[in-house]
């Protein structure tokens, strides 16, 4: 079980509201995959404490990776989603 502050970009609030949302550990993070992580933090904790910075800093995450360096078009996806939230 990966612990959620090992991964990049993740510190202790947003473990901790990931916790919350019922996402314990990476390997959960992974498997929900980015937009489904951000579906249940919205879900628990309204959609006010969800901003792009924590999409992207969730996909990061999930690739293992500073949020800086996610590809244009996947920052450009993950925009457009967090925009129809």
């Amino acid at each position: 079980m990966t612990e959620l502050t090992t991964l990049p970009n993740i510190g202790p609030k947003l473990a901790q509201l990931l916790q919350e949302a019922g996402i314990p550990d990476g390997e959960t993070l992974r498997t929900l995959g980015c937009e489904q992580a951000v579906l249940r933090l919205a879900t628990r904790h309204g959609r006010e404490e969800v901003c792009l910075h924590k999409v992207t800093a969730l996909e990061g995450a999930i690739q293992g990776i500073p949020k800086k360096e996610l590809a244009p078009e996947r920052k450009a996806e993950l925009n457009l989603f967090y925009k129809g939230l």
